[in-house]
């Protein structure tokens, strides 16, 4: 058949006898010309480029979109090209009806399509670059084209065809596109003045795109990159070659920005305020959200819509092809290709809009919970501080608020969307289906119905099962914290099991809970797999029963469609129900929050200076006009937040004129109750003096300070501060409080750092010492999550801030409180006297050491919430005698004790010990430290970035494999069989269902009996998915907890108690809970699309052909989203925990910051804290749209492919096995995405099970012995005789030895003092005793058994040992003295009467069984030591080891134990290890070591005698 433009079918073809126009082929040539025209004009200018007009600032140049419009162009160009796809299927069908070819019936339309595309790219190309005199060549084309439109609309008409005819139709929409085309580019032309203008306008680019911080481009790239997140491409896949880090994802742009959500939010907050009536009501949270954040819900819900509409093309189409491949027709719209073709493009479109409709709300989501975030914030900073400190506000409430709250609202907007759409698309769907089935379509959409509350019971059961698993796992882990902090102590006395076996308990009831949570899971999976065989068992079997006509393949398909599309929102339903209510729950909280109590708006508090918002909503960059003009470009929300409610800090230090710095008259003050808790308050602090307020504990002291600071509820009175001094206070508060920031930071506390005024205070606070101690000096993080430092340290670096900052007055409440006599001396001397008077500061300071009232220029004296004295020491001298009688009296206990003080080392010295005990081996701490984490590193570094890459986007197989078999063989056999068995039945169920409609008998029984095991196999896959998660949690934590208590000791020194706590924590919180659901929907998804594939390629084997292609881009997507998934993350966690801290510790520290006034500085870090996690999470929930487009695309594209290849080889197909293989199709758009972003899931949680492995393999001490325990005699060691025969020991292998050939011999009975300078190998030998070192050459024998070769339960348990560290457990008095339960009351009685504490624990509710809290905090450290001395007098061994027992215990508690030690052990072999030596002055013998050597061995006076031996010079060094 020849081609021939007019076709040669007809003589008159071109003929134009009639006129030229009347020739329609000539009209349609016509149209050819605008097209050609365009082509030819823009090619060589997209081709050949022209040099870019940049812009003069430096910007994302790509991403800047200039031209007014750009939306409704690109919108209507898409729908141009879509009408141009119409005019050519009408034009090729049209053409089949005519003898010869007409190529004049589709090829104009074919060229339209090239030129529309091309139009398209010239556009993007020229607005990006700017060029705006180029766009004139599409202004002609549109006239052009617009033109000869018009004229073959016109001819149509003259012709007489209408409306009802569909090429009318197509032309008539030409018209119209061209027509508002045309307008669009006379807009850009009057817009911005180019061409016709003398004067072009000039562009500035938006504010955030000069930023180069900005990385997030969503809102500015043009639409097509926004619908398909083309601009994220760089960084997915950028993300395989080097990890995505904080520096790559940027800042957020400025409308997205936390402050700017929270000035929306604040503003229709305070509207509701100001337009109430009634003014008691509070202002509506949820009103507020509408107001501020309607607008892009209404926006996502319009597009959630359009995709639910186009959701239902699907079925229809199906349905369309599979009843017109048994009966084609020429009718355009009936025709198979054209459906096929707009099955595709409904599918994209419904795919497009339902991903844009996600992210809408995502990103609504956490502008709205940013916006929280900082309303909270700003409401904690206004906290009464009676609220906080009376409990009606607790610490737990505010993290509640910030962590739970905020993001239930947060997903409660990302649901919200459902809420309204799903209603409407189930009533579509049922209307749907009752047109295809009739009455019988009702019926299976009842079963649906009925079955869908049940969904909704078991999701509430789910919610409190995890709260009972959540309250037994923080019980469990509580334990477990116990037994890690005291490990040392329970394998001395070998308890380890009898606490492992009470963690094991609470970890069984853990289990039961997980148990049901597991049955409830499986029951969810269950019921969303069984509902959709239950609705369509139900409604063909009712249709094959009841309905005349025969069910035909192209309705059965397509309501099975429906029903697939009708299941999901029955099944998110309750879900977003359950999100609804917990919403209203926490708006409520929020709510009260909101309203509670705030502190007194005092005179020097007002200093606010708002911010205008109107300029905001206009603009979103537009708050910046408000900033001084000098403002940094780089940070422009910089200093905002200060503006903004901040009176303005004054930095240099006025000069004092006025003699009183702050004066309080007549007042009186409260702490939020009626009751004043001080009255009658007139007091002045005179400028540039020393003022000391005294008095008994409890009498006002720090309230008053605190009432001086306006933290108090003011009952009458006023406090005056002179000449601003309010802007310049500094303050330490009795409780220190630190930042979860480093040493510096914490001193500095946000003041320009000048190193010698550092120095100084350093010096003065004697934190030298400390600081050297530390492993990074004073950058070391310190703080909640940094290094625990204790209290005397920790009070020292609070005063350095105090003393740090330039200020003119320092109140400091009782800074020696927890500090010995030798720092609290320094520090009055050096810091407080002389740097602080030195510089004229005016300073108060709460005391109880009386001895300093010499130094004071001021004295006030508090009694009961009153001023009892006012004036210099000398005044109170004359006028009241009594009271300095008094002073005096306790002045010379306070100097008796100070004498006591100095001959025990001081309590700083053994504070510094302890630290330096904490970083014990930290350098090998940091060898061992996470391997895994060391090996990634070097990984990282190789240069050869293949190997990298290969690594990161490999899936942890032999993880999964090691999960799945300690989950035991046969549950994995189960879980793989019924999986298969289960997708194999449905695929029969479906395969069925098409044999049946294509032939004319009932298969009903076979359906029914198919359909009920399709409904039991589900059953069992959900259970058996879900149990081998259970078993498999169960196994791991078990092992961990075995291998982690029965490691030897060498492993805790080495390890971080933090890492190993994080193993039971998140990791078995994830193995326990995350990882079973993962696994059951990942292994789902996929069976599912794999199933899928299967059948179209078994239905048209053609399709075969295609999938390699779609294959090898699908590995490619999943490979990238894969990593960059990971690491952002990452991000995601790793961003989320400062903000969380940032929050408690703003809480705890209120009054310091406040007195400080850097609510500012608070609020700019919180704002950047919440900005950086927004960012990180944005960005990850972008990713999965990235992913999600693309892979429904692939899941259209597999729908289109399948289409084809079933009409091209229809012949010998039933017209069943169609239906069939496009249903399948259709699904795989749905589970595509699920496969992937499952895989990424099990992938990070994969990690936790590799980090629990990796503690598996630790070597356990070696518990066995080669003597057996028959063999050792039942009071052994009856006499306590010890022989150390040439002992060499070494903590590992790897490390030198710590003791080298000792020999000595301990008669039974002996008291024996072991000392030596520290490091000297002291406490080895004690731990030598008990086995707990490598013993690696010569001997210890006791009573004749050697006892490396005693098993070591045996061993630990007949000896006895007091530490330095009191351990105590948290549970009774008899629990601690005797947790194997083997001793008569009357024995503990007797020890505790030894130890000196009868009387007390007597005095104690309950006696024995009285509680001691977590770590014995409840007594003190002397207590605590003498409860572990009676603990070892209950176990009656003959031999006793004291490990520097009285280190950290006062001179009265020390007595006691010496001579409990004399009497009560009188007959028992004591070693006594010394830290101070005139502790072991009367023993019978002493051995001195020196660097692992005993170099002295003999009775203390003999060796005192000996003028040069080590003995007596320690002994003269440390008395």
């Amino acid at each position: 058949m020849s081609l021939s433009f007019c076709g040669n079918d007809v003589n008159n073809s071109y003929s134009v006898e009639k006129g030229v126009l009347n020739n329609g082929c000539f009209v349609d040539a016509l149209n050819l010309v605008p097209h050609v025209f365009l082509l030819f004009i823009t090619f060589p200018i997209l081709f050949i480029g022209w040099g870019s007009q940049s812009s003069k600032v430096q910007i994302h140049h790509n991403t800047w979109l200039h031209f007014p419009g750009h939306n409704l162009r690109w919108i209507l160009t898409f729908t141009l090209l879509f009408v141009h796809v119409c005019e050519i299927a009408e034009g090729i069908v049209s053409n089949t009806w005519m003898k010869s070819n007409h190529l004049h019936l589709f090829l104009p339309a074919f060229m339209g399509f090239i030129a529309a595309t091309t139009s398209v790219v010239y556009y993007h190309n020229i607005e990006t670059a700017n060029f705006p005199k180029l766009l004139l060549a599409l202004f002609i084309y549109w006239v052009l084209a617009f033109i000869t439109k018009i004229i073959k609309l016109w001819k149509f008409a003259e012709v007489g065809l209408g409306v009802e005819h569909l090429r009318f139709c197509i032309t008539a929409l030409l018209v119209v596109l061209y027509g508002l085309l045309m307008a669009v580019e006379v807009n850009v032309i009057i817009v911005r003045k180019y061409v016709f203008f003398a004067n072009p306008q000039r562009v500035k680019p938006p504010e955030d795109l000069q930023d180069l911080g900005v990385r997030f481009l969503q809102p500015f790239v043009n639409l097509l990159s926004k619908a398909t997140y083309w601009w994220m491409n760089p960084l997915i896949i950028g993300a395989h070659k080097r990890p995505i880090e904080l520096k790559k994802i940027g800042k957020l742009p400025i409308a997205m920005r936390s402050l700017t959500n929270y000035l929306r939010l604040k503003d229709a907050y305070e509207e509701q305020r100001q337009n109430a009536e009634d003014l008691e009501k509070s202002p509506s949270i949820w009103r507020a959200m509408y107001r501020a954040f309607g607008r892009p819900i209404l926006l996502s819900s319009t597009f959630r819509y359009m995709a639910d509409l186009l959701g239902f093309a699907g079925p229809l189409c199906i349905s369309g092809i599979v009843e017109r491949l048994e009966n084609n027709t020429e009718v355009l719209l009936q025709n198979t290709y054209v459906l096929a073709v707009l099955l595709f493009l409904a599918l994209v479109l419904q795919r497009t809009f339902l991903q844009a409709s996600y992210y809408v709300t995502i990103e609504t989501g956490i502008n709205l919970r940013g916006a929280l975030l900082a309303m909270i914030y700003n409401k904690i900073l206004r906290l009464s501080t009676s609220n906080m400190s009376m409990g009606e506000m607790t610490l737990g409430q505010i993290n509640n608020l910030v962590a739970i709250e905020t993001n239930q609202l947060m997903w409660f907007l990302f649901l919200c969307p459902n809420l309204w759409a799903m209603p409407v698309q189930i009533i579509m769907g049922v209307i749907l289906l009752y047109y295809l089935l009739g009455f019988s379509a009702l019926i299976g959409a009842l079963v649906i119905v009925l079955l869908a509350p049940i969904q909704y019971l078991i999701a509430t059961k789910l919610a409190d099962t995890q709260k009972s698993t959540l309250d037994y796992s923080t019980d469990r882990l509580k334990k477990t914290t116990e037994i890690l902090k005291g490990i040392k102590l329970l394998k001395l006395y070998a308890w380890e099991n009898i606490f492992c076996d009470s963690v094991l308990e609470t970890r069984g009831k853990e289990l039961t809970s997980l148990r049901t949570f597991a049955l409830y899971t499986s029951m969810s999976i269950f019921m969303n797999a069984a509902i959709p065989i239950a609705a369509v068992l139900a409604t063909f079997v009712t249709h094959a029963y009841i309905s005349q006509s025969r069910l035909s393949p192209a309705e059965a398909f397509a309501s099975l469609a429906l029903f697939h599309i009708l299941v999901t929102p029955l099944f998110l339903l309750s879900t977003v129900v359950r999100f609804a209510v917990k919403a209203l729950v926490s708006v409520q909280k929020l709510g009260e929050f909101l309203q509670s109590e705030e502190i007194g708006d005092d005179s020097w508090r007002n200093g606010d200076m708002p911010v205008s918002l109107e300029s905001c909503k206009k603009h979103p960059g537009a708050v910046m006009r408000s900033l001084p003009p000098s403002v940094n470009r780089k940070q422009p929300l910089r200093y905002q937040m200060d503006n903004y409610e901040q009176p303005l800090r004054r930095q240099l230090r006025p000069t004092e004129t006025e003699d009183v710095a702050v004066k309080v008259n007549n007042g009186y003050f409260t702490w939020g109750s009626n009751m004043s808790t001080l009255s009658d308050i007139n007091i002045r602090i005179p400028t540039g003096q020393l003022t000391m307020i005294v008095g008994q504990v409890g009498c006002g002291k720090s309230s008053l300070l605190l009432a001086m600071l306006g933290e108090m509820q003011t009952h009458s009175g006023k406090v005056y501060w002179s000449n601003k001094n309010r802007y310049s206070v500094a303050y330490a508060a009795q409780k220190s409080w630190l930042l979860n920031a480093t040493v510096e930071d914490n001193i500095t506390f946000g003041s320009p750092f000048n190193k010698q005024r550092y120095k100084a205070v350093i010096d003065a606070c004697s934190l030298q010492p400390d600081i050297d101690l530390l492993p990074f000096g004073d950058q070391t993080e310190i703080g909640e999550r940094g290094i625990n430092l204790s209290g005397g340290q920790r009070q020292r670096i609070c005063v350095a801030r105090a003393l740090y900052q330039n200020t003119n007055i320092v109140f400091l409440d009782d800074p020696f409180s927890a500090l010995d006599i030798h720092l609290s001396d320094h520090l009055m001397q050096e810091g407080i006297l002389k740097f602080l008077q030195d510089d004229k500061r005016t300073v108060v300071l709460v005391t109880h050491k009386l001895q300093y009232l010499i130094h004071a220029d001021w004295i006030i004296a508090m009694k009961d919430g009153s001023v009892l004295r006012e004036g210099t020491l000398k005044d109170i001298q004359t006028h009241d005698v009594e009271l300095y009688e008094h002073w005096k009296t306790l002045m010379n206990r306070q100097d008796q004790e100070l004498e006591k003080d100095t001959e025990i080392e001081s309590q700083t010295t053994l504070e510094r010990k302890t630290l330096r005990r904490a970083f014990y081996s930290r350098e090998a701490k940091n060898q061992i430290d996470d391997e895994d984490e060391e090996e990634e590193e070097e990984e990282d570094e190789d240069d050869n970035l293949s190997t990298t890459t290969s690594r990161r986007s490999k899936i942890p197989w032999k993880v999964c494999w090691c999960y799945l078999s300690s989950g035991g063989f046969l549950l994995v056999f189960l879980m793989v069989t019924s999986k298969l068995a289960k997708h194999s039945v449905m695929v029969a169920i479906d395969y069925w269902l098409a044999a049946w409609t294509s032939s004319h008998r009932s298969y009903v029984p076979v359906f029914v009996i198919l359909c009920g095991a399709g409904i039991f196999l589900c059953l069992i896959t959900s259970l058996s998915v879900e149990f081998l998660g259970l078993s498999a949690a169960t196994n791991l934590h078990h092992n961990l907890l075995n291998k982690i208590i029965h490691a030897p000791l060498r492993f805790f020194d080495i390890t971080p108690l933090g890492q190993i706590l994080n193993r039971f924590s998140a990791d078995t919180n994830i193995i326990d809970q995350h990882i079973p659901p993962t696994l059951e929907s990942l292994t789902r998804s996929t069976l599912l699309c794999l199933s899928a594939i299967g059948i179209i390629t078994f239905v048209t084997p053609v399709f075969v052909t295609a999938l390699v292609p779609l294959a090898v881009a699908f590995y490619f997507i999943q490979k990238y989203f894969r990593v960059a998934s990971k690491d952002l993350q990452d991000l995601d966690d790793s961003t989320q925990l400062p903000l969380l801290c940032h929050f408690s510790e703003t809480a705890e520290g209120l009054t310091t910051i406040r007195a400080f006034r850097h609510e500012a500085r608070f609020k700019q870090r919180m704002l950047e804290l919440t900005d950086t996690n927004n960012t990180a999470y944005l960005f990850l929930s972008a990713a999965n749209r990235w992913l999600e487009v693309r892979t429904d695309y692939l899941g259209a594209v597999i729908v289109l492919t399948a289409a084809v290849a079933a009409i091209c080889s229809f012949y010998g197909l039933q017209s069943g096995l169609v239906g069939l293989g496009l249903t399948y199709a259709l699904t795989v758009t749905n589970y595509l995405n699920w496969v992937v972003r499952n895989l990424a899931d099990l992938e990070v949680q994969m990690a936790a099970v590799k980090k629990v492995n990796s503690f598996l393999t630790t070597e356990s001490e070696n518990y066995e012995g080669s003597i057996d325990v028959s063999q050792v005699p039942e009071d052994w060691p009856q006499h306590g005789e010890i022989k150390i025969q040439d002992l060499c020991v070494r903590y590992d292998p790897m490390l030198k030895p710590v003791l080298k050939h000792v020999n000595a011999f301990i008669n039974p009975g002996q008291k024996v003092g072991i000392c030596g300078r520290t490091g000297s190998g002291k406490s080895s030998l004690s731990l030598a005793f008990f086995n707990m070192v490598d013993v690696f050459e010569g001997k210890i024998i006791i009573d004749g058994i050697d006892i490396c070769k005693l098993p070591l339960q045996t061993l630990r348990s007949r000896l006895s040992i007091i530490l330095q560290d009191p351990v105590l457990f948290s549970g009774s008095i008899r629990f601690n003295l005797d947790p194997e339960r083997t001793c008569s009351d009357d024995r503990l009685w007797e020890a505790l009467e030894i130890a000196q504490l009868k009387n007390m624990v007597k005095t104690l509710p309950g006696g024995l069984d009285a509680v001691i809290t977590e770590g014995g905090e409840n007594f003190s450290v002397g207590q605590r030591q003498l409860f572990c001395l009676a603990r070892a007098f209950v176990r009656k061994s003959s031999i006793l080891i004291m490990d520097e027992a009285t280190a950290s215990i006062d001179m009265a508690t020390e007595n006691i134990l010496q001579k409990v030690v004399m009497t009560a052990f009188a007959d028992r072999t004591v070693v006594t290890i010394a830290h101070l030596v005139s502790s072991i002055l009367e023993a019978e013998q002493v051995l001195v070591f020196s660097t692992g050597i005993l170099v002295e061995c003999d009775s203390a006076a003999n060796l005192l005698a000996q003028e040069d031996s080590l003995f007596s010079i320690l002994v003269r060094t440390h008395k």
